[in-house]
């Protein structure tokens, strides 16, 4: 199964969607808060600038936010990312 980081705030309301989903699908994650400034400067730089949370990765694979996750679940491509 794939490595799953995700980088969070505790009140993004996408955040706890995008961990809704993931537990749903019965995978587990590393959730990384980035209130701390390096965390977010650390997630800012690995997805390629984007500053908005969730910031999701699967493996190597840059999924974005929960809205590409979600994207992804429609078009039946999230579950073969998650092995």
């Amino acid at each position: 199964m794939a490595k799953i980081e995700i980088y969070t705030t505790p009140s993004c309301p996408y955040c706890h969607a995008a961990k809704s989903l993931l537990e749903q699908k019965g995978v587990t994650f590393e959730e990384i808060d980035v209130r701390d400034s390096e965390m977010r400067a650390a997630m800012t730089q690995r997805a390629h600038g984007r500053r908005t949370v969730p910031q999701i990765f699967i493996g190597e694979t840059h999924v974005g936010g929960y809205d590409d996750m979600a994207a992804l679940e429609r078009e039946g491509a999230l579950d073969p990312l998650l092995g």
